[in-house]
């Protein structure tokens, strides 16, 4: 039974979902903004989110550690330099879910998923 547990698998093993996670989030501290699935959207979230809280200590061991959990130093880069900066006084809820309509193809739930203005 899965009880409590609260991670979607999207089909995947944990290497590919891992992968998948690490690919969206990428993307979206390069862009700013993706567009997929709700469920996706849901699940990087939380992932995001705490990267750019430990980015926000602006130590050399945080942006090791970001660095490592992208696989990228220029991502980990563009987070600690650019992005995080900008949320300094913000408590948390750096991202954004706006629901679209669904897929055309396979009526999958589309989101997109963005970061939020900064609090000045």
């Amino acid at each position: 039974m899965r009880h409590h547990r609260v991670n979607r698998k999207f089909g995947r093993e944990k290497n590919q979902r891992n992968a998948l996670l690490i690919s969206l989030a990428s993307n979206l501290i390069l862009r700013g903004k993706i567009r997929t699935t709700e469920a996706k959207a849901k699940e990087v979230r939380p992932f995001v989110e705490k990267l750019l809280t430990k980015a926000r200590l602006g130590t050399l061991a945080s942006f090791r550690l970001v660095a490592a959990r992208l696989r990228s130093a220029e991502t980990a880069k563009i987070l600690a330099e650019k992005i995080a900066p900008k949320f300094k006084n913000r408590p948390g809820g750096y991202t954004r879910i706006t629901k679209l309509v669904r897929r055309r193809g396979d009526a999958s739930p589309m989101a997109i998923i963005e970061f939020v203005e900064p609090i000045s």
